[in-house]
């Protein structure tokens, strides 16, 4: 996935919907987050911070950076799968010892 956006986004004359930041949000895996992260903070740069899409678009940018930095967990907890290697060693941990697989 690249950073570069559709055109149609970039024309200044675009007005930055909350659907706009939907589009981009539907696409997010821990392999693509922190570069959808990039393209929605691009987005939303030049909104008012009473914006919905803004507002919408920055709470999504979080979300980005902890599915980014810390990955997923795969399988149900009564699997044995091992971790995805994108887990640090505080989640896997933290997985472990949940209540569900003991």
């Amino acid at each position: 996935m690249a950073e570069a956006e559709k055109p149609d986004r970039l024309d200044p004359r675009h007005r930055v919907t909350v659907d706009d930041v939907r589009q981009l949000m539907g696409a997010s895996t821990p392999h693509f987050a922190l570069q959808l992260r990039n393209r929605i903070r691009n987005l939303i740069a030049g909104l008012a911070t009473d914006d919905p899409a803004r507002r919408l678009g920055e709470q999504e940018i979080a979300r980005l950076e902890r599915l980014g930095f810390s990955g997923e967990v795969r399988g149900e907890p009564a699997e044995e799968l091992r971790p995805l290697p994108s887990l640090g060693e505080d989640e896997i941990s933290a997985y472990a010892d949940s209540p569900a697989r003991h």
